[in-house]
């Protein structure tokens, strides 16, 4: 009986050595594969880099969109700058490119171009997207201590942004920016003020705007030029 039980023991031990060993092969096959794929991804970084800064540069930037097939003004090139968590407009760090590329599961042009339409998806949704919205206008902040955009700028902004969700609302903004001389450039309470304002104002009726609540003073003045431009 006793070498029966010892037996058993003999046994359930032995099968430990080799589901550790499957395990650890795993791991390292993981690894292995895990490491290529960096490598893939730092040698496309690298084909597209400006040497003497160690960066993808706008000429670098371009490069890649053409190689994409894809214009550079294309709201995704945006939306992949985003994913990266870029800071400086224009340019990709190779920490940026890795983290974006490495999210995407792309480590060739073609995967990148093939991950765009679900990138655009994943911006769309509701969260995501007012991280997007905000991310857009701190990556136009281009100036150290910057904290406003120039209207020109804010309106082909708008356009890329958001025109595809509130056309009208972001038309009808861009026409009033343009005519106003009140503002010289908008800043972020503004900009975030704008995007609520599509999202929660019956347009272009406004029965439900109150001005006495808490929006930016542009956008009471734009209220007011709507109704008089509708009388």
């Amino acid at each position: 009986m006793r070498r029966s039980a010892s037996k058993k023991t003999g046994q359930s031990n032995s099968t430990s050595p080799i589901t550790s060993s499957a395990t650890d092969l795993f791991r390292s096959a993981s690894s292995k594969a895990s490491s290529k794929e960096m490598e893939r991804i730092d040698n496309l970084f690298n084909s597209y880099a400006n040497r003497s800064s160690s960066m993808i540069d706008p000429e670098g930037i371009e490069t890649l969109c053409s190689d994409m097939e894809v214009d550079h003004t294309d709201v995704r090139i945006l939306m992949l700058a985003w994913k990266m968590k870029a800071e400086k407009q224009g340019y990709f760090t190779l920490e940026e490119w890795r983290r974006g590329l490495k999210a995407l599961r792309a480590d060739t042009v073609s995967k990148l171009k093939k991950a765009l339409p679900e990138l655009e998806k994943e911006v769309k949704r509701p969260l995501n997207f007012v991280d997007f919205y905000s991310f857009s206008f701190r990556y136009c902040l281009t100036e150290e201590k910057q904290k406003s955009i120039d209207i020109e700028s804010i309106c082909q902004l708008l356009d890329l942004v958001l025109g595809s969700q509130f056309r009208a609302q972001v038309d009808y903004f861009i026409e009033y920016l343009k005519i106003q001389n009140d503002y010289k450039v908008i800043n972020m309470d503004q900009w975030m003020g704008f995007y609520r304002f599509c999202n929660e104002i019956n347009f272009p009726e406004f029965g439900n705007y109150d001005p006495t609540l808490a929006w930016p003073l542009i956008l009471d003045n734009f209220v007011e030029w709507m109704r008089e431009k509708q009388t």
